[in-house]
């Protein structure tokens, strides 16, 4: 486990209840506003919070206060959406993993912003994940490479984030890639398959997201 791993919870659209299994072992939450309700019914006991504080629910918000979670409030009128400002706000605490959770949904402008966040030079070094509603997202900001699980057969998706990803080389995937590139703005690396009930994948430079699309299905079909 990293040294140091927190949770960054998002606001807008509520992530399903069951996704609380899906969640890492970690030492810290930060909520990104509202973010702090869906925390909350998560079970999650929150840490930071950190936003113009404009779609948390008060209550909660003071709540929190008292269960000693440090808050953070920034204007109103400001360059960076909460959820950015919490994931940055996570590596200056210390973070060497952080995973966004996320329902994902809502404004599109928001949704591609925020995963232009997990490319934010100041994670490189950092283990970047995210429940990002069903899905499970492990980023490879290069060079940097990862171990994924899952059943096999089931989808991994390979995508480019802002420019070319270079030097992808995969294990365990039913279509390999061996020291290839990928553009940002192709397709090619969507719709593989783990092989195996574990794969490996490598980026020798650039951004890489690798997208388990149905990771949590089965919770919500035993929810």
């Amino acid at each position: 486990m990293p040294e140091l791993h927190a949770l960054v919870v998002a606001g807008g659209q509520r992530p399903h209840r069951a996704l609380a299994d899906a969640l890492p072992e970690h030492h810290l939450v930060v909520a990104a506003d509202s973010g702090l309700d869906h925390a909350r019914e998560l079970g999650l006991r929150v840490t930071h919070v950190i936003g113009d504080m404009d779609s948390v629910d008060p209550r909660s918000l003071a709540e929190a206060e008292r269960d000693g979670a440090v808050v953070q409030r920034v204007p109103h009128d400001k360059d960076q959406v909460d959820t950015e400002l919490a994931i940055l706000f996570a590596r200056t605490l210390g973070a060497t993993a952080i995973t966004l959770v996320t329902a994902g949904g809502g404004r599109l402008d928001h949704q591609l912003g925020v995963m232009s966040t997990l490319t934010h030079p100041i994670l490189h070094g950092c283990e970047v994940h995210a429940v990002w509603d069903l899905a499970r997202v492990r980023v490879l900001n290069g060079p940097e490479s990862a171990t994924i699980t899952g059943q096999p057969n089931t989808l991994v998706g390979l995508v480019a984030m802002n420019g070319v990803a270079r030097g992808i080389t995969t294990e365990g995937l039913r279509w390999a890639l061996a020291d290839e590139d990928l553009e940002s703005h192709s397709t090619r690396g969507v719709s593989n398959e783990l092989i195996a009930t574990q794969a490996t994948i490598e980026v020798r430079s650039g951004h890489l997201f690798v997208i388990q699309p149905h990771a949590h299905d089965s919770l919500m079909e035993n929810s």
